[in-house]
């Protein structure tokens, strides 16, 4: 018989205390500790490595462990096989993470459907009913007389259907809804999910099988439960979007077997999601006139460059705190841009609202993307329209220096395919092939840049 113990514990970063606290001392959270049951269980091996006892051989020499090219499978989208690295690794974790109706159990039945026309596949819903996940697969047309589909919550059961029926690929929607009888809590409690969540890495390492987890995100747009979570699985995909608009953008934040911040991009139909396969297309307004405030850019998601617009409004303030709003990047960033612009520009922003969005709803993680943003406010503050042919990269520093960004040469390539036909550069980033398509400008400081765009 075990022992049980009640033990208070954090919800949001998984810190553990014997007493009752107001403020936890992990994440100096303030009512966030609540009461669980902590069983202390006579043997150990609930306490195993997330990859079990599988291919447990003592101590060996790096050189001598078998490292051949591990075989990835098609997911039948490829633009989340561009996510997850190339394929579906077999015997991975993946964590799907995403606001509620973004569309995660669209996109994963529809991988599932497709892939359950070659590979055995097994679909878990602990929040839908079976009926309710077949009306979503007629009303998407999809195939799915191969896909077998499951409703239970119970980890055991799940670990005895799957070693029963032994599917290469599982998919469970979501983790919250997941309960270990080994714990007396509720599920989608923390101890719960970490606990679960271990279970399900630790079987998908022992059998091949790979196993994606739905998780749910909290209000500020975290996955719910403890980070641990993220540092369990292989692969951690959010989804993104924004409400109003039918793009949908699926981003890698970690992967074991692949590059990170790689980036999908999908638009959601009545069909189900469509795959984009020219994203820059997309992403750009392409305006009938020029207008004033708008900079086309090029960045860098992972490993291919995307065209995108950013939009901004420059208007005077009538508050005594001029407005600083930036959708699509750092408000510090914006902040600290302004600053090099007043200190080595010698144009001030004082008295004036700034506003800056980066179309689609796609949010710029890079550097690269400065220039465009100083390039868009000056062009909104004189009103004067930037032509529709020029684009825009480079970095800014606070010395007022124009920076190289990586991968110029491929930037400027993805320019000139989508018919633009002058870009304003850092002068490090200058190309070593000229392309006659487009031209050039080398800036190395940022009143080189304001020259080149006044047409000095």
């Amino acid at each position: 018989m075990a022992k049980q113990k009640v033990i208070f514990q954090c919800t949001e970063c998984g810190f553990r205390c014997s007493k009752w606290a107001g403020q936890c001392a992990g994440c100096e959270q303030w009512n966030t500790l609540v009461e669980v049951i902590d069983e202390v269980l006579p043997t150990a091996s609930r306490f195993a490595g997330f990859t079990g006892t599988a291919g447990r051989q003592g101590v060996v020499s790096l050189s001598e462990v078998s490292a051949d090219e591990i075989s990835r499978f098609s997911s039948g989208l490829d633009e989340l096989d561009r996510v997850l690295g190339g394929g579906i690794v077999p015997g991975s974790a993946v964590l799907i993470g995403g606001d509620p109706g973004i569309g995660k159990s669209t996109l994963l039945l529809q991988a599932m459907v497709a892939l359950s026309q070659q590979l055995k596949t097994l679909y878990i819903t602990g929040e839908e009913s079976i009926q309710q996940l077949s009306l979503r697969s007629k009303r998407l047309c999809l195939k799915s007389d191969k896909l077998r589909v499951l409703s239970e919550t119970a980890v055991t059961r799940i670990f005895s259907i799957a070693q029963e029926m032994q599917p290469k690929v599982i998919v469970i929607d979501s983790i919250q809804t997941v309960y270990s009888d080994q714990l007396q809590s509720a599920p989608g409690a923390v101890g719960q999910v970490r606990e679960c969540a271990a279970q399900l890495v630790r079987f998908a390492k022992q059998t091949q099988t790979t196993i994606f987890l739905v998780g749910h995100v909290t209000k500020d747009g975290a996955l719910a439960g403890p980070r641990v979570l993220e540092h369990m699985v292989d692969s951690v995909l959010y989804f993104e979007g924004d409400s109003g608009s039918r793009h949908r953008i699926i981003r890698a934040i970690k992967n074991r077997f692949g590059a990170v911040n790689e980036l999908g991009v999908f638009v959601m139909t009545e069909m189900g999601l469509q795959e984009v396969k020219n994203p820059s297309a997309i992403f750009l307004s392409r305006h009938e006139s020029e207008v004033s405030g708008s900079v086309v850019t090029v960045t860098r998601e992972g490993s291919r460059p995307m065209l995108v617009e950013v939009q901004a409004l420059v208007d005077e303030s009538h508050g005594s705190n001029p407005r600083r709003v930036a959708l699509g990047m750092e408000q510090n960033r914006l902040a600290m841009l302004l600053a090099v612009l007043h200190r080595h520009g010698g144009i001030s922003m004082v008295n004036q609202d700034v506003f800056v969005n980066v179309v689609g709803g796609v949010r710029i993680t890079e550097t690269a993307g400065d220039l465009a943003v100083l390039m868009a406010i000056l062009s909104s503050f004189r009103a004067k329209p930037i032509a529709k042919t020029w684009m825009v990269f480079g970095e800014i520093g606070l010395a007022g220096e124009i920076r190289p960004v990586q991968n110029g040469e491929e930037r400027l390539r993805e320019a000139s395919k989508q018919g633009f036909n002058k870009a304003i550069v850092p002068r490090a980033n200058a190309p070593k092939v000229l392309d006659s398509a487009i031209d050039v400008v080398l800036v190395s400081t940022l009143s080189e840049a304001l020259a080149a765009l006044s047409g000095d």
